[in-house]
């Protein structure tokens, strides 16, 4: 037997700000946060110099013990989760009741982490090597850090699948409470920015060489689209069965009504149209509703020209109709594994008001890109009882979500 699955709290740390209604407003500026940033210029052999920080401030609360065993990302991590947990109202005895719990992801750990590390195999002493070393650069770093802070007791499950990481433990915490595993699910991912991850993306040809136009990229399904940017931050959402919510007087953002995940199981960095359509299309089936019913869709639009057309070509076979789409990319680069569940907010966010904000820079439509409905200009008003959000990662792995207004 299932259950319904809402969405109670959310919480954000990004580019587009420190808040979920500050980076929401910020969508509405038409402006990206794309800079070049003085980092990248000192290594030679890198093209681009491009990204999307985060502009964070640890908060004056943090001790140092609350932050020794947390990088960057797990402290983006917290900080987007102490607004998600404050805005759903969870007090002490339902986060520690064992009937609540994490699911929370990024591509790894911190990368300063793994750089103090190594640094031994370089200068030969462990002066850089603390007993938190290890904690901050574990790939489940995030989701355990998260649940010694809130004192957890429920499952912890660490979704390290690059960009799918937050997306995809959205939609594992939709399915252990719709299926009376778990009552509350705190959800989410987050990434820190790095040379490391401009680099890996450069030697795949699959960066953005704008850097000297930096709002001007990145350009999601356009025609003269040259890469991807790449960003940071956290998102997260707090999941929780509907009577549940209900009974504590919660106030309700959404409904997650469809959940699919799949993987390509043909090439690690290649995407794959049939596969990421049977992905869209198990989450409609999932929903129980027909496709025609989903009036908006959050494309994972890298800008990357594989990845668009991919993914462009998969969206139209299941559709068979030119639905409304944009992405959220075109705002804050690739956010890497938090940008499934930033992107499930701001589609959340959008629902809500009936309005649907454009693909920045996208000026013609790629046509070798599928013909859809690519939203530009000042954004679109869309009447969405149902909204998807759809993210796709190397590895092959593929996710989509469907969300219902209520």
């Amino acid at each position: 037997m299932s259950r319904r699955v809402v969405i109670t709290g959310m919480g954000l740390v990004s580019a587009l700000g420190d808040s979920v209604e500050a980076s929401y407003a910020r969508l509405k500026t038409f402006e990206n946060c794309v800079e070049r940033i003085p980092e990248l210029e000192t290594f030679k052999g890198l093209n681009s110099r491009l990204g999307c920080r985060a502009g964070f401030t640890r908060p004056s609360a943090w001790t140092r013990k609350t932050v020794r065993t947390m990088g960057p990302v797990a402290q983006y991590a917290l900080a987007a989760s102490e607004q998600a947990v404050a805005d759903a109202g969870l007090d002490e005895a339902t986060l520690q009741s064992g009937r609540t719990g994490v699911a929370y992801g990024s591509c790894s750990g911190s990368i300063e982490a793994h750089l103090d590390l190594f640094s031994m195999f370089y200068e030969h002493e462990l002066k850089n090597v603390t007993s938190g070393t290890y904690i901050k650069l574990m790939p489940q770093t995030a989701a355990c850090n998260l649940s010694v802070h809130f004192k957890t007791h429920g499952r912890l499950v660490p979704t390290g699948t690059a960009c799918t990481s937050g997306s995809l433990a959205i939609g594992n915490s939709y399915e252990l409470v719709k299926y009376g595993l778990q009552d509350v699910m705190i959800a989410g991912g987050a990434e820190e920015f790095s040379p490391s991850q401009v680099a890996i993306f450069d030697t795949l040809f699959a960066t953005s060489l704008k850097n000297d136009t930096p709002k001007l990229t990145p350009s999601p399904y356009d025609a003269d689209r040259d890469g991807l940017v790449i960003g940071e931050g956290a998102a997260t959402l707090i999941l929780e069965e509907y009577e549940h919510a209900k009974a504590r007087g919660a106030k309700i953002y959404a409904e997650v009504v469809g959940f699919c995940e799949n993987t390509d199981g043909t090439h690690v960095t290649n995407p794959n149209a049939e596969t990421m359509a049977l992905a869209l299309g198990g989450a409609i089936e999932d929903a129980g509703i027909s496709a025609d019913a989903v009036a908006y869709v959050n494309g994972h639009g890298t800008a990357t020209k594989a990845g668009d057309i991919a993914e462009t070509s998969a969206t139209r076979s299941v559709f068979n109709r030119a639905v409304p789409i944009s992405s959220t990319k075109s705002y804050v680069g690739h956010t890497l594994g938090a940008c499934g569940a930033l992107e499930a907010e701001m589609t959340v966010l959008m629902m809500r008001e009936g309005w649907f904000h454009p693909t920045l820079n996208l000026v013609t439509p790629d046509p070798e890109c599928a013909p859809l409905d690519y939203i530009r200009g000042e954004g679109r008003l869309i009447d969405a009882e149902y909204a998807m959000s759809n993210n796709f990662a190397f590895g092959g792995v593929n996710t989509s979500l469907i969300f219902r207004r209520i």
